[in-house]
């Protein structure tokens, strides 16, 4: 479908993350420069279900340019950032850098360096693992690399980390995934509106720093690659064009098919628009006492069992 205008291209935004936190868990928001910034739940602003909240760029003192990319919570047996939790990332460059979590434990208000970027480098992307996962990344060129987490010793933070993938001098990488299981697909899209989900098991272990295996063909057809992200059947995906245009679909009616296809029609772009951004749709299934959606007050109420989380 061509999906429908869902308001002005500047003001368009969705649900990228949701999670249940107690008042004293913390949120680590890592930017794109590469420095880390500290929160605590109850430093939130607490809303109704359908209050718009607080931009966050008002709550961190961001230089020019910069923004946060990576949103993590830390709650249960993390909140004490244990020596056995590593915070893994990845830049655009391909370069890629596991620390201990502990490092993160004493951070400033005014932010501290989480990864050290070389000039024209940007963070892509973090993700919190315990030193037993495989760690995927994508390029806009349509390849992918996977590899054990454990080829990837752990530094501090000011390192610049270790080249996690080899790239042409054009190619970017867009995405950091983590394989959680081997029965998720991939589901990748590029820019003139295609994509397909691919069962994660076709992508085979390599050692980092390959040029990786295709994800995607990247043809006159389909462009660049803009966006990879980790699906089950039952979830559904949120799509985006540059021209605002915005269209929700089931996951289940994307077919699996190979590595090496182009894939199908995802959304009908227009001329002169591409598509921008792919976002699997979080939802809430924790219900309150009177059977509503309870994402917009027990994320900063502090009642939430830690069970819940």
């Amino acid at each position: 479908g061509r999906g429908k205008q869902a308001m002005a291209t500047k003001d368009d935004d969705w649900i990228d993350q949701l999670f249940i936190a107690n008042t004293h868990d913390y949120i680590l928001c890592f930017s794109n420069r590469g420095r880390l910034y500290w929160l605590k739940v109850w430093e939130v602003p607490q809303g109704s279900r359908n209050s718009r909240g607080k931009p966050i760029v008002n709550m961190f003192p961001l230089q020019d340019g910069e923004k946060i990319t990576v949103v993590l919570p830390l709650s249960g047996e993390n909140r004490s950032f244990p020596e056995d939790r590593y915070v893994f990332m990845a830049t655009s460059l391909g370069t890629v850098k596991k620390t201990p979590l502990s490092d993160f434990s004493n951070p400033r208000k005014a932010g501290i360096i989480a990864v050290d970027l070389d000039e024209g480098d940007f963070l892509i992307g973090a993700a919190l693992t315990d030193g037993a996962h495989d760690v995927m990344l994508f390029s806009d060129s349509g390849k992918a690399v996977r590899f054990d987490e454990n080829d990837v010793r752990p530094m501090g933070r000011t390192a610049r980390g270790v080249r996690g993938m080899n790239l042409e001098e054009t190619q970017q990488v867009i995405a950091l995934l983590v394989a959680e299981n081997e029965q998720q697909s991939v589901l990748t899209a590029t820019e003139n509106g295609f994509g397909k989900r691919t069962p994660i098991t076709e992508y085979t272990r390599h050692g980092r720093g390959t040029k990786g295996m295709i994800a995607i063909q990247t043809s006159e057809r389909n462009g660049k690659v803009v966006a990879a992200t980790l699906v089950e059947p039952t979830d559904e995906i949120m799509l985006i064009t540059t021209g605002g245009v915005l269209i929700r679909t089931r996951v289940s009616e994307i077919r699996e098919m190979g590595r090496a296809t182009q894939g199908v029609t995802l959304i009908a772009v227009e001329d002169g628009t591409k598509l921008s951004g792919l976002q699997r749709v979080v939802e809430s299934d924790v219900e309150d006492e009177r059977g509503e959606g309870a994402e917009g007050t027990e994320a900063a109420s502090g009642e939430t069992p830690a069970a819940e989380e």
